[in-house]
């Protein structure tokens, strides 16, 4: 057994010996390779007997591995163009013993012109807080274009866009719009479509030719006791007020806010108050849903001597207003249509930033005003204007009434509300003297017949100018005034009521010329002026009458 089992075994090996190695022919599996613009890779399998190398001159094409021994699979990666014709290149694989040789040619596109944006299409709600009102789309072009919003949609969607730097030839590079929208104030849709244009207009190019932006209507409010108190929640929570009303409680039971009693709007807001909030727009839209209200007050915006506001349109429909309050907002300007709110008779725009009192502020329109509020209007406290850099300090600094010699003057259209009972100027930039309006035609005269036919008023008064001659309340002090005080204010039938010597003439800092500021001839006490008031209950002699 033994020998027949060596036999056997000696058998086996000698027909292993005779059997021969089968080694593969030299093949790569195709001989061309067509690649796209943007490139990639290609994988392929490579047969081969024995080692090998592959070989390629053209740098923006590599494979890996790039050598080996026997067969081996291979990645042929084609970077992305760089110009808008096609190139050529090619890959060699080269055995290291026999030195057999198989080509590959490569052939790749050229980039089109195009302009390509990943989103085709955006839904915007309504409303949304101004934070969250924008939207990002980007775009991947490899030549100039440019974003066109059409004109009658420019009033609620703009755009900034970032330089596109084509750095990579005819490669495409990505760019990112940032659009900004505004609120739907209209209870229809609207939509809009964006163009994405190359700056040469007689380029052709593929990909994205527009966006199409759709937003949905504003939510429906209507006129009555729901649509306010529906109203008064929407423009507190668009202001970010501090405080929230308990909805739990009935609207006449919110705070700041009261309903009329009776009469057909029984139930309506007729007034309400916002405080404390943070807003970098105008009084919210849906504020003109507010159509009973008498009364209005919006007090204390968030880092107010930043912002450069308008209060908006919508307050201009509110027409039955009587009392409106816009203070410490950050109002530089107001609407063209705050004529609209003739009715008014009490105005604060107190702790603003105006440059110079709006235009539409006219003692023509607002008939029924009787109350001006406008103090301290100070952007920033500056003592002296002469030596400081602030471009915008607020303050009705840039009124432009100047004197007979150039100077700045007080403005002279504070002077003509002639209906006001308060003006209150406090705390201002106002500067130079104030006119002593002598020969002015817009100022009439205190005549004989008037002051004879009251018994409390001096002859002193007779052919002074009548200035603010209903106006009980008076101050301006601690602004940037000078020059003598005329005497049309220093005999004024009120000064008494105007507490002068703290509310009147006391001024500080330096104007922007550098002049010192004070009245020259302000009055150490009002012993002068009860020397001809002597009739008057205010006179220290007639305190025991």
């Amino acid at each position: 057994m033994k020998r027949y089992s060596i036999y056997a075994l000696s058998a086996l090996l000698l027909a292993g010996a005779c059997v021969k190695t089968v080694e593969p022919d030299f093949n790569v599996p195709f001989s061309d390779i067509e690649a796209e613009a943007v490139g990639g890779d290609v994988k392929l399998k490579l047969d081969s007997p024995e080692a090998w190398v592959a070989k390629t001159q053209n740098p923006w094409i590599t494979v890996s591995p790039a050598n080996g021994k026997g067969s081996a699979e291979c990645t042929v990666s084609i970077d992305s163009a760089l110009a808008f014709t096609p190139r050529e290149g090619l890959v060699r694989f080269e055995l290291l013993g026999s030195g057999e040789r198989k080509d590959i040619k490569v052939t790749q596109k050229g980039f089109e012109y195009q302009i390509v944006a990943k989103e085709e299409k955006v839904e915007l709600a309504n409303y949304a807080p101004l934070e969250e009102r924008w939207f990002d789309i980007e775009v991947a072009a490899n030549l100039p274009f440019k974003v066109t919003v059409p004109e009658a949609d420019r009033n609620w969607l703009s755009y900034e866009m970032p330089e596109l730097v084509l750095d990579r030839g005819a490669r495409p590079r990505t760019v990112k719009i940032r659009f900004t929208w505004g609120l739907n104030f209209n209870q229809e849709p609207r939509a809009t479509k964006i163009a994405l244009e190359p700056v040469d207009a007689q380029t052709g190019v593929t990909g994205t030719k527009s966006i199409d932006v759709d937003q949905a209507a504003a939510d429906e409010i209507e006129i009555g006791v729901k649509g306010d108190s529906l109203a008064l929640i929407a423009i507190n929570q668009a202001l970010e007020c501090w405080t929230s009303y308990d909805t739990a409680e009935r609207m006449e039971h919110w705070d700041g806010v009261t309903v009329w009693k009776s009469g057909p709007d029984k139930g309506r807001v007729r007034s309400a108050s916002f405080r404390l909030f943070s807003t970098k727009e105008g009084i919210p839209f849906q504020v003109k849903y507010l159509t009973a209200a008498e009364e209005l007050t919006f007090f204390g915006n968030s880092n107010t001597f930043l912002k450069d506001l308008d209060p908006g349109e919508h307050i201009c429909e509110l027409t039955r207003l009587k009392r409106l309050t816009i203070s410490a907002y950050g109002l530089v300007t107001l609407p063209e249509n705050f004529y609209k709110l003739e009715n008014l008779e009490f105005l604060d725009l107190s702790s603003n930033n105006f440059e110079k009192l709006p235009d539409i502020l006219d003692p023509k329109i607002f008939t029924k005003l009787h109350s001006l509020i406008l103090n301290a209007n100070q952007r920033h406290v500056i003592y002296d204007l002469y030596n400081s850099i602030e471009k915008k300090p607020g303050g009705f600094i840039n009124e432009p009434d100047v004197d007979d010699a150039g100077n700045l003057s007080f403005p002279k259209r504070f002077l003509k509300w002639d209906k006001l009972d308060t003006l209150v100027l406090s705390v201002n930039y106002l500067q130079g003297s104030i006119p002593d309006l002598e020969d002015d035609p817009d100022f009439q005269k205190w005549t004989a017949e008037e002051v004879n036919a009251c018994d409390t008023l001096p002859q002193k008064l007779i052919g002074l100018p009548k200035v603010l001659p209903n106006t009980k309340l008076l101050t301006m002090n601690l602004n940037r005034m000078s020059g003598e005080l005329p005497d049309w204010l220093l005999y004024h039938p009120c000064l008494d009521l105007w507490v002068p010597d703290a509310l009147v003439f006391p001024q500080e800092g330096k104007d922007k010329k550098g002049n010192n500021c004070g009245f020259t001839n302000a009055p150490a006490n009002l012993d002068y002026y009860y020397k001809e008031y002597v009739n008057k209950k205010y006179n220290p002699n007639n305190k025991n009458n």
